[in-house]
């Protein structure tokens, strides 16, 4: 028997939790974006200075790429213990993490003064933030998904996908500043570090807000009719990896196919861009990034919009529109980029992530909808970072080198439309999602859920 759903907190309740998820979102995608920027402007040159220029950019954006690589890892762990403890501890825990390793990057050697230990420290700092990112997504989107009601979950979820632009706004506005204010010389010797040493206040804040919301209704429910079963069975429940695979693999495979062309594009529009803008358009660090200053404040304020629109007419039409769009627009980005022209710059990056957001927007609500709440932040969370491995990890790296071989934005377009290619067709194999009751299956035993009822399978 379907648990009751539990009553909707009150509008100002929701709207702290939203915050709370906001906030700390933001400080980690500023920490992770943070990197990016400063991979593409100045660590080619800090930690790698005796390789060509651009061998040194591809080696900076390989460090970058290393911390997709722990995320799958973040997942299982976070994912694992968030289905068993909760989601807030887990959220506190990452934020931790995550401040704590930007904030070591601020203080770190470089190349000039300890050598190769320089690079090693750098990815293994690196390392510690992808893990911790790995393990953020899925508990705050699923905190704030698990509080509201079906009726405005796409809206009210999308809040927190916020963080990565406004993340990427705090990130380069910093980076613009500095850069506007230091001379080159001053900025690559010193003047990166004040971003990274900045994290450590905004962690201060961040944690300060997420103490103060309440774990989630709908996993507290869960947790006691686990606990409820567990005495009456004489009997643990299966580990949640373990049921997302046996029960919600076509679900996952549909989560991780939907990630490609969103990750890719995004990494494209936002890092490859400040090295393409540079090199081969020539034109200034400062123009580059302004230009992605302005799109992203573009891009957080289209996010909630998409969300709103995905409770209106479904989260499979909105995400359609981005992926088709963002795969169309390709090679028309580049050649505005190949003018010269600020305006023309600006008008790429803000169309690129105008549409990147249609698929950003419902996707916190659709993942969410997809699981059973006892395995709900470990197959959202394996679904979403097991593909950024493949997708956004080696993305800057892989377009830096098709620019290198052939000298040309043609392949790296051709390379996001296959993306995009692929998430029309996860997309089209999915099923819609946006009036699952998120209680509907938190009394049932994971066992007992049955796989050949998506909506029973996915609330």
């Amino acid at each position: 028997m379907a648990a009751p759903a539990s009553a909707p907190p009150a509008p100002s309740s929701l709207k702290r939790i939203v915050a709370a998820s906001l906030i700390g979102t933001t400080i980690e995608w500023y920490d992770f974006f943070l990197y990016g920027s400063a991979a593409a402007l100045v660590f080619n040159k800090l930690f790698f200075p005796d390789s060509d220029p651009l061998v040194g950019t591809l080696l900076s954006f390989l460090t970058y790429a290393v911390g997709f690589a722990a995320r799958p890892l973040g997942a299982l762990v976070f994912g694992h213990y968030g289905d068993r403890l909760g989601r807030k501890k887990l959220l506190v825990l990452s934020l931790l993490l995550m401040g704590g390793a930007t904030f070591a990057i601020g203080l770190l050697p470089t190349h000039a003064t300890v050598g190769s230990a320089a690079p090693v420290l750098l990815t293994v700092l690196r390392l510690v933030q992808g893990f911790a990112l790995g393990g953020e997504w899925g508990g705050a989107v699923l905190l704030v998904s698990e509080h509201g009601d079906a009726e405005r979950r796409g809206f009210w979820a999308s809040w927190p996908q916020t963080g990565a632009p406004a993340g990427q706004l705090l990130a380069t506005g910093v980076l613009s500043a500095l850069t506007a204010l230091m001379s080159d010389a001053a900025f690559t010797s010193w003047g990166w570090r004040i971003p990274f040493l900045l994290s450590g206040v905004l962690v201060i804040v961040g944690l300060w807000i997420r103490l103060s919301v309440d774990e989630s209704p709908v996993f507290k429910a869960a947790l006691a009719q686990a606990e409820e079963r567990r005495a009456a069975a004489g009997q643990a429940e299966k580990m949640p990896i373990v049921a997302v695979l046996r029960h919600h693999w076509r679900d996952v495979l549909v989560a991780m196919g939907a990630r490609m062309a969103e990750n890719i594009s995004y990494y494209v529009i936002t890092a490859f861009i400040l090295v393409y803008a540079t090199t081969e358009v020539e034109l200034s660090k400062q123009t580059a990034l302004n230009a992605v200053l302005i799109a992203s404040a573009v891009h957080f304020a289209v996010i909630p919009a998409w969300g709103a629109l995905s409770d209106r007419i479904g989260r499979r039409p909105v995400y359609l529109i981005g992926a088709v769009g963002v795969g169309a627009w390709m090679f028309p980005f580049f050649a505005l980029i190949d003018t010269g022209s600020f305006g023309s710059l600006l008008l790429a990056v803000t169309v690129g992530l105008v549409l990147h957001g249609a698929m950003y927007a419902p996707q916190a609500a659709f993942f969410s909808e997809m699981f059973a709440t006892r395995m709900r932040y470990s197959g959202a969370s394996i679904g979403a970072q097991f593909s950024s491995v493949a997708a956004g990890a080696p993305a800057p790296l892989i377009a830096t080198a098709l620019l290198a071989d052939y000298g040309s934005s043609t392949p790296i377009a051709l390379y996001v439309m296959a993306a995009a290619l692929l998430t029309v067709v996860a997309i089209v194999c999915a099923q819609e999602t946006r009036h699952r009751d998120l209680n509907a299956v938190a009394a049932e035993p994971v066992r007992d859920v049955p796989a050949q009822s998506a909506d029973a399978r996915t609330a």
